[in-house]
């Protein structure tokens, strides 16, 4: 028997049909906004449970609806998904679906704690997958690419920690990597 896990929200308003008035409350602001402007744009997305809604968005808008930004985008969409196990996957039916019918344009990444380990024998966290390919994502922030981190705030010191180390090992100070990164607007955080 398999159990096929959906968002309650994510669902409802994927499911609505055109002309529904819905009432929205929420955060606001411009934090989790796709930039558009140029169709080869990389976007590098990293959550933690539920903090893959925004993303789901995303790869709708890029992959399965019909939109200009989604016909015109060359670039590599590429998400990175923290959960305890397999069972708390959110979403993985559209993820293998677009992963099968766009392999150029986008990237899937697990972490899962309780199934897997990382380089150093212990549980695999969301900054451990990351940190496996800290090469290629540096070199496409260094081209452009936009990161998002959403979902749990704890996730933050992690992600913070070893990309200390990475830049490091690089050469690089932190600080005024991450500073570039934000003053170009490529560096997107909304954690909760």
């Amino acid at each position: 028997k398999i159990l096929l896990k959906k968002g309650v929200c994510s669902n409802y308003l994927c499911d609505a049909q055109p002309g529904l008035k819905v009432k929205m409350t929420g955060p606001s602001g411009k934090v989790m906004l796709m930039p558009e402007e140029k169709a080869d744009t990389d976007y590098i997305m990293v959550a933690t449970g539920t903090g893959i809604a925004p993303y789901r968005g995303f790869i709708r808008r890029l992959f399965i609806e019909d939109t200009p930004a989604g016909s015109a985008y060359k670039g590599l969409a590429w998400l990175f998904l923290g959960v305890a196990n397999s069972d708390a996957l959110l979403y993985d039916d559209e993820w293998q679906a677009v992963l099968a019918k766009y392999p150029d344009n986008f990237k899937l990444d697990y972490a899962l704690s309780r199934e897997q380990t990382n380089q150093r024998g212990g549980k695999m966290y969301i900054q451990d997958k990351v940190e496996e390919y800290a090469d290629e994502i540096f070199d496409r922030l260094e081209k452009g690419a936009h990161m998002y981190f959403c979902g749990l705030k704890g996730m933050m010191p992690g992600i913070q920690d070893m990309l200390k180390g990475v830049c490091e090992k690089k050469g690089l100070d932190y600080d005024e990597f991450i500073g570039k990164l934000k003053k170009a607007g490529q560096w997107h955080v909304e954690v909760y």
